[in-house]
């Protein structure tokens, strides 16, 4: 006899059909992708910590529920992919995991927020399979914005939307004198900032235009140039926004857009811009995907199989929950050590204090802050931090050399080589300022003996440090003179100050090690 052959999957004997078996699909999806969070649920946390305190990042509460709802709104295209579980997907997890444990050694949080929000993708990929991982893509990689990331922008885009701001003044026939990120205009002084920069803009602006594009557009090249408008219309409106605030101070007499209303004005125009660009972009936009052939729709639809999504799941488990447990024990094994004394035996007298700048830095296990007479004076400060969990943060994006909400602001920073002591390394340079009065800082880091200006060879070192001698221990060395117009004499006074005393330095911070 004959048999003919199956025009599509046979369904279990008591499956779930039709829409049950759609929602079904879309909730075990939902369930495996938060795995993850209930292993990492302290990384998850300090996530939503930063959301709550931070205005620039507030969305990330919404992340989430939205790729939950775009894996829902997926539900009918998850009807006839079969679960089959990708096994190399764990290796990838474990990498993932690998990097989170290197970041938690060195308390690098970014690395460990983006090594979880990783992991939820590579989750649903090694439980369910290539077909539907590949089928919800967009839904799982959208949970990277989740991530706080981009404060390092800040002052990149401060020097661009200032740049922008002096140049259409002046081209408004307006007189501006310039230091720095601060200016000076007939009218009165204006300083470019942190919330001047347009960060908080420009990340919403990215996340709303990726979110747009991916429901609005079906063609790949549609939906990158909205993403690339996305990224220059806000940086651009930014720079109009600030020339737009500070015309309206001048003409005004500087009665307006100097206070709270300079943020309402902000947020307005930029929700105006943010309406225009999706108003055009509507007019491209595409309709959604034709519906499946008649004999494809008409196959039953897959109930995924609870016993291999079983097996996935304790495999991932697995995987998974070896990283806190290694970083539990490291935690444990961190060698206790007394608070550490610095004391610099210089052959210079110390000399009064002439400047009350200090960095603003989390508190320090120990500081040592000393003046040297000289012409410029010298000053030195030196904050160690011992390696402990919970402790401050040696390298932090937190840590900045200018007071940000202090007197003396960060007119300019970047790496110089230098020659002292014997010795040739980058130091990274700031120009400090504040009514007329000028300071000239040179910073690097001393981690277990080495030397570097890097954050990123700072953090490696302190991870070196914690997985050969059980410690992190460092310090951010400062040494700082005041200058007036050129900064020369400046760094030859710290150049001759370091020649002479950084030997004994080195020694001091030696003498902090821990047995």
């Amino acid at each position: 006899m004959n048999t003919l052959p199956s025009t599509g999957p046979a369904t279990a004997p008591g499956a779930a059909t039709g829409p049950v078996a759609h929602a079904r699909n879309a909730l075990l999806v939902a369930l495996v992708m938060l795995l993850p969070l209930l292993v990492f649920h302290e990384t998850a946390f300090s996530i939503a910590q930063i959301w709550e305190r931070s205005e620039t990042f507030a969305h990330g509460y919404l992340i989430l529920p939205i790729s939950l709802w775009l894996v829902w709104r997926e539900r009918a295209a998850l009807q006839q992919l079969p679960l089959q579980p990708c096994w190399p997907a764990l290796l990838l997890l474990a990498g993932c995991g690998a990097a989170w444990l290197l970041a938690d050694l060195a308390e690098v949080g970014i690395v460990r927020q983006y090594a979880l929000a990783a992991m939820l993708p590579l989750t649903v990929l090694a439980v369910l399979g290539k077909r539907i991982a590949g089928a919800l893509l967009f839904p799982l990689a959208f949970i990277l914005f989740a991530v706080p990331v981009g404060e390092s922008l800040v002052p990149p885009l401060i020097d661009l939307t200032a740049n922008f701001t002096v140049q259409a003044l002046r081209l408004t026939g307006i007189p501006v004198l310039r230091e720095g990120n601060n200016f000076a205009i007939p009218s009165g002084n204006w300083s470019v900032v942190d919330a001047c920069s347009g960060l908080r803009y420009l990340i919403s602006s990215i996340t709303l235009g990726c979110l747009f594009a991916y429901l609005s557009y079906r063609t790949a090249w549609r939906r990158a140039a909205f993403i690339v408008a996305s990224i220059l219309v806000p940086i651009a409106a930014n720079g109009v926004r600030a020339y737009m605030i500070v015309m309206m101070g001048h003409l005004s007499g500087m009665t307006l857009a100097v206070g709270v209303d300079h943020l309402i004005y902000g947020w307005l125009f930029f929700g105006i811009v943010m309406l225009l660009l999706f108003w055009v972009g509507s007019f491209w936009r595409e309709d959604a995907q034709a519906a499946r052939s008649g004999p494809a729709a008409a196959r039953p639809p897959l109930a995924l199989p609870l016993r291999p999504l079983a097996g996935g799941v304790a495999a991932v488990l697995a995987v998974l929950v070896v990283w806190p447990a290694l970083a539990a024990r490291a935690d444990q094994a961190t060698v206790a050590a007394a608070p550490a004394s610095l004391a610099l035996a210089s052959p210079a007298p110390a000399g009064p204090a002439f400047t009350t700048w200090q960095p603003d830095y989390a508190p320090a296990s120990s500081t040592l802050r000393q003046f040297y007479p000289g012409k410029p004076p010298v000053g030195l400060t030196v904050l160690f931090y011992r390696d402990a969990p919970g402790s401050a943060k040696l390298v932090s994006s937190t840590n900045r050399i200018g007071q940000q909400k202090g007197a003396f602001h960060e007119n300019s920073s970047g790496l110089r080589d230098e020659n002292f002591g014997g010795r040739h390394m980058a130091v990274r340079e700031a120009m400090l300022g504040f009514e007329g009065r000028r300071l000239l800082v040179w910073q690097w880091y001393w981690v277990n003996g080495s030397m570097t200006s890097s954050h990123y060879v700072g953090k490696l070192l302190q991870i070196k440090g914690k997985l050969l001698a059980g410690n992190g221990d460092g310090a951010a060395v400062m040494v700082f003179a005041p200058y007036d117009e050129d900064p020369a004499a400046a760094r030859a006074a710290m150049r001759a100050f370091l020649d002479s005393n950084l030997e004994p330095l080195d020694r001091a911070l030696a003498g902090t090690r821990r047995p």
